[in-house]
């Protein structure tokens, strides 16, 4: 696909553009309405195909709980495998500007078929919880007080250490903006223990000599919003003496890990991204 027309939909799920302009402009690019239309489907998220665990899976459990916090409530999808040890590591899922949508259940499904605790929050509870429209979720994004999500989501890493089936490590896991999300609830919670951002911009470099957590870091190769704050981050990191290993795969896209995401998916990408995490949590939240 052009790579104008990724970098326009990359525009439209970030800046965002109404999808009016992004339409319009979307048919400029792509020559006439018809041919617009045609590539709609390879760039809108396309749900059926989220479900690599079922939500019945007989491997695990899963429910929606509501978490208390300092500031409020939380909404959680929570899974947990049903064999095992009684006692395993716990993993917050951060989801991307699109709400706790039907993907992000599956990444916490994923991570309990592998053997631990996954808790993917949902960012838009104090607003209503994630709607089904995706660019009302977008629009909500814009009244997301960081700082006072920061503080829930290291909340909710003290909630997950403490649970009578924790054996207090906890890691995190965010794409996109929950990528973000990930690098700085990595300088602000001294209990987190790993982080794997994708294509995540990078936290202040003055708050990067507060992490404690290890960190494994995936970006897309073809995506230069995101990347061009690595080489300060990595800096920093290394100055600050942050045990963190950063992966680029290139050819790819922003969204790349993510199968419902169309024309941006890359499937050898996010199978070897994927092995690398959850490597990455085994060493880190089991032993």
């Amino acid at each position: 696909m052009d790579p104008k027309i990724i970098a326009l939909y990359d525009e439209y799920t970030h800046a965002p553009l109404p999808r009016r302009v992004f339409l319009e402009r979307l048919v400029a690019l792509a020559g006439s309405s018809a041919a617009a239309a045609a590539l709609l489907p390879m760039l809108d998220n396309n749900y059926a195909n989220a479900a690599v665990v079922e939500p019945n899976d007989s491997r695990i459990g899963a429910d929606v709980v509501r978490i208390a916090l300092p500031g409020g409530t939380m909404a959680a999808y929570v899974a947990t495998p049903k064999d095992g040890p009684a006692r395993r590591g716990g993993i917050v899922v951060i989801h991307e500007n699109r709400g706790l949508n039907p993907h992000i259940r599956d990444i916490a499904r994923r991570l309990a078929v592998a053997g631990f605790t996954a808790a993917a929050v949902d960012m838009l509870y104090p607003q209503g919880g994630t709607p089904a429209d995706e660019d009302k979720a977008r629009e909500m994004f814009s009244r997301v007080d960081r700082n006072a999500a920061v503080r829930d989501l290291a909340a909710v890493v003290d909630w997950m250490k403490a649970r009578p089936d924790s054996n207090g490590k906890v890691g995190v896991v965010g794409f996109c903006w929950g990528g973000a999300m990930a690098n700085l609830l990595a300088t602000a919670s001294p209990a987190l223990v790993a982080a794997v951002p994708f294509y995540g911009s990078a936290p202040p470099t003055s708050d990067v000599a507060k992490i404690r957590a290890k960190l494994l870091i995936h970006y897309a190769g073809n995506d230069p919003r995101i990347n061009a704050s690595w080489p300060d981050y990595d800096a920093a990191l290394k100055a600050a003496n942050v045990d963190h290993r950063a992966f680029f795969y290139e050819g790819t896209e922003h969204g790349f890990n993510n199968d419902t995401a169309g024309a941006r998916y890359n499937a050898a990408a996010a199978d070897l991204a994927w092995k690398r995490t959850l490597a990455f949590f085994e060493a880190n939240l089991t032993t």
